[in-house]
């Protein structure tokens, strides 16, 4: 018996986006269709593949085996891919990217550039996501490149078999509006803050981990008047008012009304790393994306 590769494929698919429909919605096929491919792949095979599973279905012994060398030949056909690219010294072609709007706002305009000195055929495509943590890592199924962030480790939860590689580290400063009484502090403590108003993250997203830490050292409860995900909006609100939020100092505007002020004590700085599939991650092009991305760390160094 030969397996056919395309069967292996199908099988990756379905193992990470875990649902017939969703296999459907990624390769523009129907779910009959995907269904039938599923049934024939076994039939080929000799061995069940999917078994039934509330009202869907899910993979067999035999089928996360199967899958697990999809990934496998997914992964050497973008090795010999991006060998090929490189002895013909190209870096072409259309790389999705997807990330944290202020991480991007940091990396990527001195990054555009240098593609565009550099690698003048490389054609990247961007949208700004503001998820959990936790949630970054799924968007790798359908993006080349992923920036996402993390003040616990470099490598954000979620992100296990994936690429991770570090791209800048940012500390995480109190913001304060400029009149306000703690201003014009050169840092400040947990014990300093805990009796402040904040604007808040929605819970999972990296900064509230400072949030918890400060009510760990303290023993009380800090009081999060609104949780927020748009930094402009939340830079506007402590502007106008006696609150006060985390945010990132490289990516805070100058003019914004702020006084950023360090806080000791607890972690505050973030890692900012791209996250890709390790098979993606060989590409030529996805490689100069990530090198250009990093110089600008470099470089602010």
């Amino acid at each position: 018996m030969v397996i056919d590769p395309k069967h292996l494929e199908l099988l990756r698919l379905f193992d990470e986006y875990g649902s017939v429909t969703a296999v459907a919605d990624v390769t523009h096929r129907s779910p009959s269709a995907v269904s039938q491919q599923l049934r024939q792949a076994g039939s080929e095979i000799g061995h069940a593949l999917v078994e039934p599973a509330g009202r869907g279905l899910t993979l067999t012994a035999a089928g996360r085996l199967l899958a697990h060398g999809g990934r496998d030949v997914a992964r050497t056909l973008a090795r010999v891919q991006a060998q090929w690219e490189g002895h013909l010294g190209e870096a072409v072609g259309e790389i999705t990217l997807a990330g944290l709007p202020s991480a991007l706002t940091h990396l990527l305009p001195d990054a555009l550039r240098r593609l565009r000195e550099d690698h003048p055929h490389i054609d990247l495509r961007m949208d700004d996501v503001d998820l959990a943590e936790h949630e970054f890592a799924g968007l790798t199924r359908d993006v080349d490149i992923v920036v996402a962030h993390s003040l616990v480790a470099e490598r954000p939860l979620g992100t296990d078999g994936l690429t991770v590689v570090p791209l800048a580290r940012e500390p995480i400063d109190v913001a304060l509006a400029i009149g306000h009484r703690l201003a014009d502090r050169a840092e400040l403590t947990p014990d300093d803050v805990v009796d402040c108003r904040w604007v808040g993250v929605p819970r999972g997203y990296p900064f509230d981990t400072i949030l918890t830490s400060i009510e760990h050292l303290t023993g009380r409860d800090l009081d999060v008047v609104q949780r927020i995900r748009d930094n402009r909006l939340i830079e506007a609100i402590v502007a106008s008012s006696d609150q006060v939020a985390l945010l990132p100092r490289f990516t805070t505007p100058r003019d914004a009304g702020l006084s950023l002020v360090p806080l000791t004590g607890v972690t505050t700085t973030r890692w900012i790393v791209a996250v890709m599939r390790p098979d993606t991650a060989e590409r030529v092009a996805v490689r100069a994306v990530i090198s250009a991305l990093s110089r600008v760390d470099a470089a602010a160094d």
